[in-house]
């Protein structure tokens, strides 16, 4: 493994994809990055990841050297100037999305973002357009459209399962912020940083019905800060916190159908996630478990349309529906790479903006307390 704080040297073999056949892959941010992407990409055959970016150098290396990643970086311009790097993943808050991401395509390199995918819709808009001029594959990390039950969902809705929606809603309640003082302090904390349920885990959701159900035409919602103070980590200091733990939405689809969502991080009796989709013809749950059931008109009972996920047991990578997932989403998205191919499936950067436009609006309609149009892309 090399630190490295200024331009990359390379040592020893020729690392190059030109001359190994391989993908190369740099990583920025070592929390997701550490625990699902390191694995996942692994799993991926004629990939490597060859370096791993920190704002921290001793925490760039220690993340290198436990996982025998040969670079890494405190400076990200630094790891854009790696011959033999091809795709970019940013694991890192969301204020700094819009300037790495623009640094990796000037350098020419393909990029997955994580999820929400700029701190506002002109970010995104100039990230994608920039994406699309220079010809790189771009993905946003919406992983959830690669766990097989989600996508059985889609397929369902897809053949008429459900007929015409009705409504779809959405409930999640965690306990992921509930402890002022073991959840400390951080950029999380911050609604200038990217910080907030919205974006964290709103942005799935968001993209993740859209996907199911079509175009959003206009939202409504809320956000609320109910732990208002955190305790500064190692330290006796407590800060004010900006972004909001709770939040909640309806949309307006296109095609007529409504969804509602509430999500909270700071439930003290955690339930998980549901979601439920209704119809004209039938009904769709996915449980907290993640199992996926249907009954139709007529039917007196339901059926379980749950989807084994093939990668479950991949060694190395953590059982979360997350890093699973992820595994699917690595493999297609160097699978393009690879083949030179435009994606046809998972969320790109014109899916990162569009669900930009929709918490845009949402956090509109809060401010003014009214419903929004989703603005036309």
């Amino acid at each position: 493994m090399r630190a490295m704080h200024g331009n990359p040297k390379k040592n020893g073999e020729d690392r190059s994809t030109m001359k190994n056949g391989k993908i190369g892959v740099g990583i920025i941010g070592t929390g997701f990055g550490r625990s699902a992407q390191v694995p996942g990409f692994r799993s991926c055959d004629g990939v490597e990841v060859i370096a791993v970016g920190s704002s921290r150098q001793e925490r760039a290396e220690a993340v290198a050297g436990e996982s025998g990643i040969p670079y890494a970086f405190s400076d990200y311009h630094a790891m854009m100037e790696l011959e033999e790097l091809d795709l970019v993943s940013i694991v890192t808050p969301p204020y700094l999305h819009y300037p790495m991401t623009m640094a990796a395509i000037e350098a020419g390199k393909h990029v997955l973002c994580e999820k929400p995918m700029a701190m506002n819709l002109a970010e995104a808009q100039m990230m994608y357009e920039r994406a699309q001029a220079a010809g790189v594959i771009h993905f946003i990390d919406h992983e959830l459209r690669f766990d097989p039950t989600s996508m059985k969902l889609q397929q369902l809705i897809a053949e008429g399962y459900v007929g015409r929606i009705y409504h779809a809603s959405i409930h999640i309640a965690t306990s992921h912020r509930v402890d002022p003082r073991a959840t400390t302090w951080s950029w999380w904390s911050q609604a200038e940083k990217g910080g907030g349920s919205l974006g964290a885990t709103g942005s799935h959701r968001i993209d993740l019905l859209r996907w199911w159900l079509g175009e959003i035409r206009s939202a409504s919602g809320e956000l609320h800060t109910f732990v208002e103070r955190r305790k500064v980590a190692d330290s006796d200091e407590f800060r004010a916190v900006t972004s909001d733990d709770q939040c909640a939405f309806m949309l307006e689809f296109e095609s007529g159908a409504l969804a509602s969502a509430f999500i909270s991080s700071v439930a003290h009796h955690p339930s998980g996630t549901r979601t439920e989709i209704h119809g004209e013809s039938g009904s769709l749950i996915l449980d907290a478990d993640n199992r996926l059931w249907g009954r139709r008109a007529g039917e007196s009972g339901a059926t379980e349309w749950t989807e084994p996920n093939p990668y479950s047991l991949l060694p190395g990578v953590a059982s979360s529906v997350w890093s699973i997932s992820f595994v699917g989403l690595a493999r297609y998205v160097t699978d393009c790479i690879r083949t030179g191919t435009q994606p046809e499936r998972g969320a790109t950067f014109y899916d990162g903006l569009r669900c930009q436009a929709v918490m845009e609006a949402i956090r509109q309609s809060w401010d003014e307390r009214r419903w929004v149009e989703v603005r036309a892309l």
